[in-house]
């Protein structure tokens, strides 16, 4: 398994996926030795052998680059030592990966290498074409949807472009990305597995307690009669939040008892910020910073309502997140996981609009609130990561039948 991020050291959810989906089929019988670019320190992984493949420290907030395919050439990474520090870009780490599994190879022999991401693909095509080794490539996002409708790094395209040609199967987190790497990469449809995620089964199993008392200014609020409505992600233009802060401004126009709240980081942050003092609602918005663990599942459990949305999101995890912690979901048709949930409201990236008029609907319709919020429970716990381990045990099998067979 070739990975770029696990939690603790996640900057999003790919590392999130990757470790379920790992416990999961490990949890199947499979052994598998899981390859990270930074110095592994997972003490709580037992299910499976966590490598380094380098002394890189993990950066516990953005993660190295899982989501940053427009700064591969730039020198991004600082590299403490005890005397200096120096640093290093994307591409050098990756390079330094691909010669970790190069060396791996030649001692071991895997029966299958799944590489996750571009981040890895070319590792992955390296043991193809060197070591004649199956690979899978599972796509959980494309450069397309980390554009946000633009036209992206064009080495990313190629080698996303080189590791869909050379993978024997392809894993896709949805529908949509099907159909992406179908129409963009020209890829054979029969190539492309579809894959939904599922919820992080921490969310289920883990005990967790909210303390109210702890965010008394939003108890006040709520208790006054305001709506919360909250997002989770990174600040990039893929998540489409300035026409969120659009579509906000025309909700509080009709009704200032709305408080937003915006959780996460990135390159838009300042942007957004200042958009939001632009349009005059600065007062409703508020902006928390980097979250994980217990702050992140209090914002949602102080959430009434929570909005995805995404210009292009291949799957979108934090949507099942919010429903288990019972928040009526407002997704964009553009995101994944719209496949998998009905019980939500849907509206187009770019109509301000119609996701003003759907947050008004639901802060002044208790009922329509508490309809949504019953229906939703069975579809988000209908797929589990037993379901998802089970389907690429499948796909791994169809491969090992078809290379048995010379």
């Amino acid at each position: 398994m070739l990975g770029w991020e696990l939690p603790p050291h996640n900057s999003g959810g790919l590392g999130v996926a990757c470790l379920n989906l790992s416990k999961a089929l490990a949890g199947e019988g499979v052994a598998i030795d899981f390859v990270v670019p930074y110095m592994a320190k997972h003490e709580n992984i037992s299910f499976m052998n966590v490598l380094s493949a380098s002394k890189l420290d993990p950066l516990f907030r953005f993660g190295i680059g899982a989501y940053d395919s427009d700064k591969i050439d730039e020198h991004i990474i600082e590299i403490p030592s005890a005397t200096s520090s120096s640093q290093v870009s994307i591409r050098e780490i990756q390079k330094t990966y691909i010669n970790f599994i190069e060396e791996y190879l030649t001692k071991y022999r895997p029966d299958i290498v799944h590489a996750h991401d571009w981040l890895t693909f070319e590792a992955g095509v390296l043991a193809k074409k060197n070591f004649n080794i199956p690979l899978i490539a599972h796509v959980h996002a494309t450069e397309f949807d980390r554009a946000g409708g633009h036209s992206g790094n064009q080495l990313v395209h190629e080698i996303e472009r080189e590791g869909l040609l050379m993978a024997d199967k392809i894993i896709a987190v949805s529908n949509a990305t099907k159909k992406i790497i179908h129409e963009k990469y020209h890829i054979p449809l029969e190539k492309i597995n579809v894959v939904h995620n599922s919820l992080d089964e921490n969310f289920i199993k883990e005990v967790y307690s909210f303390d109210p008392e702890e965010h008394e200014y939003l108890k006040f609020l709520r208790n006054n009669g305001y709506t919360i409505i909250s997002t989770v992600g990174r600040f990039t233009v893929q998540k489409g939040l300035t026409h969120f802060l659009h579509a906000a401004a025309k909700a509080i126009y009709k009704n200032p008892k709305l408080i937003f709240v915006f959780a996460g980081d990135g390159e838009e942050k300042n942007e957004l910020i200042k958009l939001s003092a632009e349009l005059g609602i600065s007062q409703n918005v508020i902006f928390t910073g980097f979250v994980r663990g217990k702050q992140l599942r209090d914002i949602y459990s102080l959430s009434d309502i929570f909005v995805m949305s995404s210009i292009s999101e291949p799957f979108g995890l934090t949507a099942l997140e919010a429903a288990h912690h019972g928040d009526v979901l407002i997704l964009t048709k553009q995101s994944g996981v719209s496949e998998v949930l009905k019980s939500a409201f849907f509206y187009d990236f770019w109509d301000e609009d119609k996701l003003a008029n759907a947050i008004l609907a639901v802060a002044t319709s208790p009922g329509l609130k508490q309809t949504l919020k019953s229906s939703i429970k069975s579809e988000y716990l209908n797929i589990t990561w037993r379901d998802i381990a089970k389907k690429c045990l499948e796909i791994y099998n169809e491969i090992d039948k078809h290379k048995n067979r010379y």
